[in-house]
């Protein structure tokens, strides 16, 4: 694009507002207005200055500030949804069939409605990291397209200013000195400044007093912090990166640790340990929930072969033993296994008796493993049982067909062929805890419940975050530059000496005026300078005196 010529030679970007040498005013915005706008040192912006290609409508698009504020606001409402029902990683359930039956149960038609929407795992959805990942970008950009002609400006400051700079700074002044010799004038100013601790630079009959230049930089600190934390929220996408898995883990049984491949776990027992067993059988008669004193799980980590199938429990490698409690989780290379639930007494195994209905003679027992299921028990060589169906959860009849509403053999049903010596064709009964069903007619033999084998069962949480220190980085830094934010200004002080003898003097800051005229106090009295103003009271002035002729013209 076509550079900007000052009067002085200085070849400006396109869209500069002041010039970056002597500081004429270059757009007739800036020539027109009383006070400069200093909030840029008036460098070009490029999404100010730029608006033909499509690089830069999507550039302008995500540096604009009312498009940071909106997706700042939509980030901030889709969290808050979040909020309204647990997130799947704090429920006690682990597949989807589950998951849904629990938000329906729980929380009614509107908990389907929002496990349906995905909106029980809002923060690992594709479209809410796109939020986040728009925000980073807003963020981004808006931190280039600001902060990188902000620091050239401010790193090539020049000491000398044409008078149109100095007399559109908001505090000016004019006039000879008070008293003393004007040729200490300046060396009085220098000397006072570097005491109030400012850095002085001089340039012939002119000097620039500059203290605290890095408060500028307090947002764009800010910047990095949230682009940090945002980067580390989203890598949490990554695999291995972040994991929060739930499983269940039955007593003698071994799974594969989901979220960590090639391990696995195994649990030897769960304890668990209440209080006083007296004061125990008094709560309960009182209504008192029993309290538990103490529950874990002992536990082996194992660890597959190099060379080992991925998936299956071969060829493993005992890496430790660990007694797994409340608060104290089995940690292994940034990998946390948490005691997060129990259940008690989950039935393992279900004994029957194949018996004759009319004698009750037992012609023989089967045993059914409810995690193994065989399909079929023989009995001897003309009796045998076959399992023709089996529902671990029983739910009731759909279409005829029995259903089954989780894997969890939490109410049992089974679908059995009955062969005999006087049926050697067969005999099918449907068996559920208190309920039979014979659809063939009345059958001459029946599969009688005997016993129940039961086991506890472990809930564990398998924790890992590599982003959390990314995040406290990211949280820190952003903390930082609040505080430089908010707690430094950056103050700038020039002041020349022209060939009679008058001083001309400019201040700015760019927050707590209060604090730069205390300091201007102080050098005018030290070094004797003419009175200076404020010429923003004069702007408040002239709009008392509009207001009051257009009420006037009114009247």
């Amino acid at each position: 694009m076509d550079k900007i010529i000052c009067v002085c030679g200085h070849e400006n970007p396109a869209g500069t507002k002041l010039c970056g040498k002597c500081g004429r005013p270059l757009t007739e915005e800036a020539k027109q207005s009383k006070i400069v706008d200093m909030k840029y040192d008036g460098a070009a912006i490029r999404s100010k200055t730029r608006n033909k290609s499509i690089v830069d409508k999507i550039w302008n698009f995500f540096s604009s500030v009312k498009v940071g504020i909106a997706l700042i606001i939509i980030n901030l409402i889709a969290a808050s949804i979040g909020t309204i029902f647990p997130q799947e990683f704090y429920i006690s359930v682990s597949t989807e069939e589950e998951k849904a039956i629990y938000y329906e149960k729980t929380y009614g038609s509107l908990g389907k409605l929002y496990y349906q929407l995905g909106l029980s795992d809002i923060y690992s959805s594709w479209w809410f990291q796109v939020l986040v990942g728009m925000l980073a970008i807003s963020i981004i950009v808006a931190s280039i397209d600001r902060g990188i002609p902000l620091h050239r400006s401010l790193k090539n400051q020049r000491v000398k200013r044409h008078e149109s700079f100095m007399k559109r700074q908001r505090v000016i002044s004019e006039g000879p000195i008070t008293e003393g010799d004007s040729a200490k004038t300046l060396s009085l100013v220098e000397e006072k400044l570097k005491k109030l601790k400012y850095k002085v630079r001089r340039d012939g009959n002119a000097l620039l007093a500059e203290r605290g230049r890095f408060a500028r930089y307090g947002p764009y600190i800010n910047h990095v912090g949230l682009i940090i934390f945002l980067t580390a929220v989203m890598l949490r996408l990554v695999p291995g990166f972040y994991v929060d898995e739930s499983m269940w883990v039955r007593e003698g049984e071994m799974r594969a640790v989901p979220g960590m491949e090639g391990y696995f776990i195994e649990n030897e027992e769960f304890i668990l340990e209440l209080h006083d067993n007296e004061a125990t059988e008094n709560q309960e008669l009182q209504g008192v929930n029993v309290v538990a004193k103490n529950y874990q799980t002992n536990v082996k980590l194992y660890k597959q072969a190099e060379d080992a199938i991925p998936g299956k429990a071969d060829n493993l490698e005992l890496v430790k033993e660990y007694s797994i409690k409340v608060n104290h989780p089995l940690q292994h290379e940034g990998y946390s296994f948490y005691q997060m639930d129990f259940r008690l007494n989950e039935i393992k195994t279900m004994n029957f008796e194949l018996t004759n209905k009319a004698t009750g003679e037992s012609l023989g027992a089967v045993s059914v493993d409810l995690t193994n299921p065989q399909d079929e028990y023989v009995i001897d060589d003309q009796t045998k049982v076959e399992l023709l169906g089996y529902y671990p959860d029983f739910s009731g009849f759909e279409n005829g067909e029995p259903q089954t509403a989780t894997p969890t053999p939490n109410n049992p049903a089974f679908i059995f062929k009955m062969t005999t010596p006087e049926n050697p064709e067969g005999e099918v009964s449907f068996v559920a805890i208190q309920q039979t069903i014979e659809p063939n007619g009345d059958n001459e033999y029946k599969m009688a419940f005997n016993s129940v084998e039961t086991r506890n069962m472990s809930g564990l949480t398998v924790h890992k975050d590599s982003s959390i220190p990314w995040l406290a980085l990211g949280g820190a830094i952003f903390m930082i530059g609040v505080a430089i934010g908010s707690y430094w200004n950056h103050r700038r002080l020039w002041v020349e000496q022209l060939e009679d003898g008058t001083i001309r003097l400019a201040a700015h800051t760019n927050k707590n005026w209060f604090g730069m005229k205390k300091d201007l106090d102080a050098v005018t009295e030290y070094a004797h300078l003419p009175k200076y103003i404020d010429q923003s009271d004069d702007e408040k002035d002239d709009e008392d005196e509009e207001k009051e002729k257009e009420g006037d013209s009114t009247l």
